[in-house]
């Protein structure tokens, strides 16, 4: 990847650090992007809930390991690129935590024989995950009155409550974590954009076991449907926004 030219127009929130897609998406199609007036920031609201989406064993393993070993133990691991973003959505979710913001956890539950379905038609490996793979990675587990939402597609709001809970909560911003970029956080990410909610991605703390995927996702979704920043910038905005809720 090489650091975008100074004659390049700044997208994004006129930042002048590398992107992730900076290397990966030609120059001149991020020009044209922003000639067209696509990847305009839109901001935070004032209540925040954070999202952590299918970070489980069978996404992660159950330590840093290559993804050529890491799919050895689950066949649906990402690898170590998994390990990476684990510290930065703890480093969300300790700010969460400390503000009383709400925590969901959009999650595949264990598949049974009666989950055959067209995703299990195209990845067969889906159906034979050990039932030790769904548990929730320890560094960010789940804790009492936190959410939890067993979903069959990719998207968290597809067939689930999350809508539901959500407008409950009053919340009007989701900070989307998890995985994998190019899937269950590039679907949420949209469905949560068509009813209305500001949408955050923090960059490093999303993972995919495709790093051109990763990259891809990331630039059309801060293009249209979300603001796109690092985990740090995503902290020091959060910083400014919202009131503890007890």
């Amino acid at each position: 990847a090489c650091l975008v030219p100074s004659s390049l127009p700044r997208t994004f929130g006129d930042l002048t650090t590398m992107k992730p897609w900076d290397g990966i998406i030609p120059e001149e199609e991020q020009r044209a992007y922003t000639a067209s007036g696509f990847g305009r920031r839109s901001g935070l609201g004032e209540r925040p809930a954070l999202l952590i989406i299918d970070v489980q064993y069978r996404t992660t393993g159950t330590r840093p390991m290559p993804f050529w070993d890491a799919i050895k133990e689950f066949p649906t691991s990402c690898g170590e690129v998994a390990w990476k973003a684990i510290p930065n959505i703890q480093r969300l979710l300790e700010l969460f935590r400390a503000r009383g913001w709400p925590v969901l956890y959009p999650h595949v539950s264990p598949k049974e024989s009666f989950d055959q379905g067209r995703l299990a038609d195209k990845v067969p490996a889906l159906m034979t995950v050990a039932r030790q793979g769904y548990d929730f990675v320890a560094e960010i587990k789940p804790r009492d009155n936190d959410v939890l939402l067993p979903k069959k597609h990719p998207s968290a709001f597809f067939g689930t409550p999350l809508a539901s809970y959500l407008i409950d909560l009053k919340a009007d911003t989701l900070v989307v974590t998890g995985c994998t970029t190019s899937g269950c956080v590039r679907g949420s990410v949209v469905d949560g954009f068509a009813y209305n909610f500001k949408m955050l991605v923090p960059s490093d703390a999303v993972y995919d076991r495709s790093h051109v995927s990763h990259a891809v996702n990331l630039f059309d979704m801060a293009s249209k449907y979300a603001d796109v920043m690092t985990t740090t910038e995503c902290l020091d905005a959060l910083g400014r926004t919202g009131q503890p809720q007890g």
